[in-house]
């Protein structure tokens, strides 16, 4: 730490943003461009406000960053104006940097020793190591790493969102034959389809994905693994041609509440059956069956997902928007005693989706949708709320009034979490039961109840953060070596055990 008064010298800034009424109108990314010297400049700064900790929290696996990213060893490579070296700090440990970049919400900032106190706050991470990442690609510090010697052993992984790409991308560096399947017509799962554009511009994944074919990692499309049909892999081919087998199928089983009096009604959608056609679009597929333009729009749920929805209704015209939280508004500072420091804290946050426009209604639940004469919602009835603890240890929402507040709305989009992966032949195919929490279970090798295939990311943790699916990737990709190894041996790393869980304290929610 060359200023150990850079902290106080520089404050906290995070990437800066284009204008509202230019980035609502297009599909772009919302932050302006990393790599502009203004903006290189003051990350470099930025970069000097990290006090090298003697503990640093940042990338403790259990409240931080569970990839064990060395994060005071490249904010001080940028400090320096080295960004070369930081690159390479920050890919020993993070296949892909530019996308936890940019989609993480960053639980190594909250961890950072300065988060202690809101003043004067944690350093900026994210910002840092995503423009770590996209100077890396501009100033050519990313190459292809193909093995240098080839195993003779072949390994299947099927579904290519992070978990995947991580785990096939270790694999390939390892000298296995690795291919990847994918049903859907692009590869990158969620990041492709349900991730807007305007969050992660699709061309940033292209890339990545150029750089794991050159390694020589094989990707297919358009097949559906343990399915039927022309197209399809069957479970039969799958374990005779392969030595080992990757299950990173994520968790897309959306949650849906078919209690509400007029969930039937059209218009009235899950949050995917409508971001995955308008990502569609932005591919330049057609028009989406399912568009805002000139409609009152509710989204219901107040996660990440649901901001997605709000920023994609925004950009395609709608008149106007509502998010629905059950649950009251966070307070605006940590409180210590229900939400201490490392764990992540339980405060209000505003993503920039939501600045655009529209509004936030807490402590509010749909009382019942109502339609028009044409069997089409036009309104919903809200009514206040609270959530409580069932004599069971069940969640209740229970009405703390008998008002009723009614506004229009044409298009309904229900965005309150997922319940696991989705339905499909494989998992029963290969003799596989589901947890009690409908995931894919496994010891702690990684390996399901059918020998020889292992399972990451969401499909196994539940809906989780990108750098969780990251970390599970590649640490089932050691697990996998040392399987296929000779002398059950591995040199990769593997950051996160199958039982691990980030620190959590009451009331605190990392999605």
């Amino acid at each position: 730490m060359a200023d150990p008064r850079g902290f106080l010298t520089y404050e906290r800034e995070d990437n800066p943003k284009r204008p509202i009424e230019v980035r609502r109108t297009d599909w772009h990314e919302i932050y302006a461009p990393v790599t502009d010297p203004d903006v290189e400049a003051e990350t470099r700064r930025q970069a000097a406000r990290c006090m090298d900790c003697g503990i640093p929290f940042c990338h403790s696996g259990s409240a931080g960053c569970p990839l064990g990213n060395l994060i005071p060893e490249w904010n001080d490579f940028v400090r320096l104006g080295e960004w070369g070296r930081a690159s390479e700090r920050l890919h020993a440990t993070n296949n892909f940097p530019e996308f936890t970049g940019a989609l993480c919400p960053a639980p190594c900032q909250e961890a950072c020793v300065l988060s202690i106190t809101s003043q004067p706050g944690s350093v900026a991470i994210k910002r840092v190591e995503w423009s770590i990442a996209e100077i890396a690609w501009r100033d050519g510090h990313v190459a292809p790493q193909p093995a240098t010697e080839a195993s003779g052993k072949r390994v299947a992984v099927v579904g290519s969102g992070p978990a995947g790409l991580a785990a096939a991308q270790q694999l390939t560096r390892a000298g296995h034959e690795v291919t990847v399947y994918e049903r859907d017509d692009r590869l990158g799962g969620l990041m492709r389809y349900g991730i807007p554009e305007f969050k992660f511009e699709k061309w940033e994944l292209d890339r990545r994905l150029e750089q794991m074919r050159a390694e020589g990692t094989r990707f297919v499309v358009n097949c559906e693994v343990g399915g039927e049909g022309a197209a399809a892999l069957p479970v039969e081919r799958l374990r005779a041609e392969y030595d080992a087998v990757v299950l990173a199928v994520g968790s897309l089983a959306g949650r849906d509440d078919r209690t509400i009096e007029g969930r039937d009604l059209e218009g009235i959608h899950l949050a995917m059956e409508y971001l995955t056609p308008a990502n569609h679009e932005c591919e330049g597929d057609g028009p989406s069956p399912i568009n805002a333009r000139g409609k009152n729009v509710v989204v219901i749920g107040g996660g990440d997902t649901g901001a997605d929805c709000y920023g994609t209704a925004t950009r395609q015209g709608a008149i106007g928007v509502h998010q629905l939280d059950q649950y009251p508004a966070p307070p605006v500072i940590r409180d210590p005693a229900t939400s201490p420091w490392p764990a992540w804290p339980y405060v209000f946050r505003t993503p920039p989706a939501l600045e655009e426009g529209g509004e936030r209604l807490f402590a509010t639940a749909v009382r019942r949708f109502v339609g028009d004469e044409r069997g089409h919602v036009r309104s919903v009835e809200l009514a206040t709320v609270e959530v409580r603890k069932g004599a069971d240890g069940s969640r209740e929402v229970v009405p703390t009034s008998e008002e009723v507040h009614e506004v229009p709305a044409d298009l309904v989009l229900f965005s309150i979490g997922f319940t696991g992966p989705d339905d499909m032949a494989l998992i029963p195919g290969l003799g596989i039961e589901r947890t009690k929490k409908n995931t894919i279970g496994c010891g702690s090798d990684w390996q399901t109840d059918a020998p020889g295939v292992f399972v990451c990311g969401d499909a196994h943790r539940g809906a989780s953060l990108i750098v969780w699916a990251i970390a599970e990737g590649r640490s089932a990709a050691a697990a996998v070596d040392t399987y296929l190894s000779p002398d059950a041996r591995t040199d990769l790393p593997a950051p996160v055990h199958p039982g691990a869980l980030p620190l959590s304290s009451a009331g605190a929610s990392a999605s």
